[in-house]
């Protein structure tokens, strides 16, 4: 008899080492993106103890970061039955419900994480970034504050509120924390980007140009850095330097209309009349409700003495927008040109 209770002591030492080796080897494969891999262990490790709430948990995030949400939200649902309060899990749930666009879910399950780990400042940034996504900024920027007292090192956190204070009308506040949000990361590009678009904002074009230089610098094929120099360049005047930035960055994102859209202004402003009617009608092809598109190609047209197509484009840009007085002038000039 006791030569059997040792025996099943011996195999209750293995499962729990086999559980533990399956979890284990589980986190390794999740940390290197083997999502699949990481699935099976973690599978394996709760047919072994079907009450591992860490097992269901962890293997919530493997496959949320597959993008298997709906088997997401039932791991985290089960590890939750089982630890009722696992703040981890509702964080991964929360997590998951935003990528399923319940905003309102996510922030009843990041509060709750909140609830049960006051001191978890990665509840408090994810809860900042579902109000963020609401429109919610003033509960954003509170919740990215608290986030800051608790990580005070975190790059991430310091972007996502210069991003809230500058949607807020706040540039100096915005300017600060893309400031730091850099030195604690300077290769973090999209602050770089960012921080231009505010210094742009507050009309210091050198550093801002500098800004999206760098951040082209880190990041060569980045669609939005050749976008917003460009945007710089024309507000500088440098026409030429401004469609070459535009051009490229339609080549990195051929749907992009506002490339087009900006491109066509620079042509425009440096005697391209050609160059700005083509990219104005790619607008239009992408956005064909475009009222502004059409209206400048008229604009475009009447310089080039091309009325009739002036007054083509004048009277699709009125029956979009019926209220437009000056579109109406604009076309009662062109039929008196066109009839001459």
């Amino acid at each position: 008899m006791k030569i059997f209770l040792l025996a099943l002591a011996c195999l209750a030492v293995l499962a729990s080492r086999a559980l533990c080796d399956y979890v284990q080897d589980g986190d390794a494969k999740y940390s290197k993106g083997d999502y699949n891999g990481a699935i099976s262990d973690y599978t394996k490790a709760i047919s072994l103890k079907p009450d591992n709430a860490t097992a269901y948990n962890n293997r919530a995030a493997a496959k949320h970061d597959k993008g298997d949400l709906d088997g997401a939200i039932e791991d985290c649902n089960k590890a939750i039955e089982l630890i009722p309060d696992y703040a981890n899990a509702f964080g991964n749930r929360g997590n998951t419900k935003l990528a399923k666009g319940n905003t309102e879910g996510a922030i009843a399950d990041f509060t709750k994480a909140i609830e049960l780990q006051p001191g978890d400042g990665k509840s408090y940034y994810n809860r900042g970034s579902a109000k963020y996504d609401k429109g919610d900024l003033d509960g954003a920027l509170a919740d990215y504050t608290e986030a800051i007292v608790l990580r005070p090192n975190d790059a991430s956190t310091y972007f996502n509120r210069g991003c809230a204070k500058r949607l807020k009308g706040d540039m100096d506040g915005a300017l600060a924390d893309y400031n730091q949000t850099i030195r604690i990361k300077p290769d973090h590009v999209e602050a770089y980007i960012n921080r231009s678009i505010v210094r742009e904002s507050k009309g210091d074009l050198d550093e801002a140009l500098a800004d999206c230089t760098k951040a082209i610098e880190l990041k060569p094929d980045n669609e939005d850095a050749f976008y917003i120099r460009g945007h710089v360049k024309n507000a500088k005047g440098d026409w030429n330097g401004a469609v070459a930035d535009f051009t490229i960055a339609i080549r990195l994102n051929p749907k992009d209309a506002f490339a087009y859209y900006n491109r066509s202004r620079a042509e425009k402003a440096k005697g391209d009349f050609d160059g700005a009617i083509a990219d104005y009608t790619k607008v239009i092809e992408l956005t064909p409700d475009s009222v502004s598109a059409y209206y400048n190609r008229a604009n475009a047209k009447k310089a080039k003495g091309d009325y009739k197509g002036a007054l083509a484009d004048y009277s699709k840009a009125l029956e979009l927008k019926p209220d437009d007085v000056q579109c109406l002038t604009n076309i009662m000039e062109m039929k008196k040109l066109a009839d001459k």
